[in-house]
Formats: structure tokens, sequence, C-alpha cells
């Protein structure tokens, strides 16, 4: 298996490569995350990403494209609702690592997003199984859920940057207003 995962982050990666490389899976990076706002952000995600690689030796593949207004005006189409821009936003990552792969030589894709508790499994399965098809390549689903407070303390030890909020520009102001689920404040814990 030649796998390509998309990454989130630093602390989202860890355990994720580390259940994978007990597998005997040694995958590479890939880093492609539009939706995150703002560009300090996504920069500071970023290079943390860059030093975990780094300090793992591990290869990683960056499509550098902050690209905030695309994001927006894709998720404009259907609504900023949280739930149905998650679609939107699961799918501009998916469909961009599966893309890669498939141009690179790779004929397995998944991604770091598997390891939150706050991200919809079911809906990241089904969108990668369908563009994984799509592209004649296999999207390994894995359940790192378990493993997300170990992977938090592990970047908090590695002192990686650490985020306090999914990325987007809806999930930021989520963090700040009094009047939303609470889920936010509840990934900053």
């Amino acid at each position: 298996m030649k796998l390509l995962l998309h990454a989130c982050c630093a602390p989202c990666s860890i355990q994720c490569v580390g259940s994978l490389t007990t597998k005997k899976i040694l995958p590479t990076l890939f880093w492609y995350n539009p939706n995150i706002h703002p560009y300090t952000e996504y920069r500071s995600r970023l290079d943390a990403l860059r030093q975990f690689s780094k300090d793992r030796d591990l290869p990683l593949t960056i499509e550098d494209e902050y690209g905030l207004q695309p994001f927006l005006k894709a998720v404009s189409i259907v609504d900023a609702e949280e739930g149905k821009r998650c679609i939107i936003c699961y799918r501009l990552r998916l469909e961009k690592t599966a893309l890669f792969a498939k141009e690179n030589g790779y004929d397995t894709i998944s991604t770091t997003l598997l390891i939150s508790p706050y991200q919809n499994h079911e809906l990241i399965k089904t969108i990668g199984e369908e563009i994984a098809a799509v592209h004649g390549i296999v999207f390994l689903y894995r359940d790192f859920r378990p493993l997300f407070r170990k992977g938090q303390n592990k970047a908090r030890e590695a002192a990686y940057y650490m985020q306090k909020y999914c990325g987007c520009i809806f999930s930021e102001e989520e963090r700040y207003c009094d009047h939303c689920c609470g889920r936010c404040r509840q990934e900053s814990a």
C-alpha cells in the first residue's frame, strides 16, 4: 500500500502516523487546507506540520494554497450552517488529495481528520470512499478517535502549535460567540 495521508495539522497527525506505522504503513503527508482562516492560522498550522514531518523524517507534500475566497464561494452555494459547510470542506480537501494521489502513483488515501471526535466520521468516510472510487484508488478508513487526547498531549510536549478551532472562518466565529453549540469551546479544552 502506498498511502497519501491528508494532514490537517501536526497535533492530529501524531497519533494517526503512529498508529499506521505500527501496521507497517509509512504514509506521505499531504497538506491541502484552503479552508483555514486567517492566514496567520494557516501559516502556524503548516509550519507545525513541517516541523513534525522533519522530526519524524516523513515525506510531506504541500499544496500551499490559502484559499479563503474559493472556500467561501463554495460554501455559500449551500449554506454556512455547520454540517452543510463541512460537506464542502471535506470534499474539497479529499478531492485534491485523491487527484494528487492518482497522478503520483499512490493507491490509497486517508485523512488525519479521522482522529477528531468533533468531525463527522460517517460523512468523511462516505465522501472519501466516493472520491476514491471515482479515481480508482482506495480510501482507508480508520477510527483514530480513541488516540485523540494522547496525540494532543504529545503535541503539547513537542511544543507544536495547538489550534483552538476547526479552522474555517465559521468555526472561528463559533469559538468566540455565546450562542453556538459549545463544541468549539470543548475543542480548546
